[in-house]
């Protein structure tokens, strides 16, 4: 039986405040540190076709890696802090893609993976609603990443969709490094076992949302 495409996108905050206590160089070792036991949860599933793609949004969003890559061919090009927060222009990105075409009516519900460390500058309501509005939206297994107690937590908390789930809480690198590798793997697992109706998240294990003694003593976000 041929495998079923499994779309993972990245949408990545790159504003200024990113740039501040080593954030953005952090977030971008983390994601590279977690390419390899990405690889690994998708070979674990043969029926599953696990394409990765990233988001970068401050002043405006683009595409950072816009073509569909093949998990196992993918690499991570380091993202860069500039201007605000525009993060609905981020989610209306997301939305476009989301569409059938482009996205493939066989497909398995797609990942999006949010990371952010501030509050949105833009209308970021519109550009959620412009991702409910899809069908593939509307399916989407959701997770957040709060880095630092600035981030606009319950604004992540409306973007997951679900009254039963809260944004993972990166305070140093070593949550943001876990919270990294939980969404590369155990959110992949689960959006690519077919289920009826689809999911719109998963709750995360209890050491990755709350502290810990080996969390690297002071929080320094």
């Amino acid at each position: 039986m041929a495998s079923r495409p499994v779309h993972f996108i990245w949408m990545l905050d790159c504003s200024g405040s990113m740039g501040v206590n080593g954030k953005i160089g952090e977030l971008n070792f983390a994601i590279r540190e977690a390419i390899p036991e990405m690889q690994e949860a998708a070979e674990s599933n043969p029926a599953a076709s696990l394409l990765v793609r990233a988001i970068s949004f401050a002043t405006g969003a683009s595409w950072h890696i816009k073509k569909e890559t093949r998990v196992q061919e993918f690499t991570w090009e380091d993202v860069h802090t500039y201007g605000v927060t525009d993060m609905g222009a981020a989610f209306r990105l997301a939305a476009d893609a989301l569409q059938t075409p482009p996205m493939p009516q066989r497909a398995l519900p797609p990942v999006l993976a949010l990371v952010s460390d501030g509050q949105p500058t833009d209308d970021w309501r519109a550009g959620l609603r412009a991702i409910d509005s899809t069908p593939w939206g509307k399916r989407a297994v959701r997770v957040a990443v709060a880095i630092g107690e600035d981030a606009d937590k319950s604004m992540l908390k409306e973007f997951l969709a679900n009254p039963e789930l809260d944004p993972l809480q990166a305070r140093n690198p070593k949550q943001l490094a876990k919270a990294i590798r939980w969404m590369s793997t155990a959110v992949v697992k689960n959006a690519s076992t077919p289920k009826g109706g689809g999911d719109k998240g998963m709750n995360p294990p209890v050491d990755l949302v709350k502290d810990t003694p080996d969390d690297g003593g002071d929080l320094v976000w």
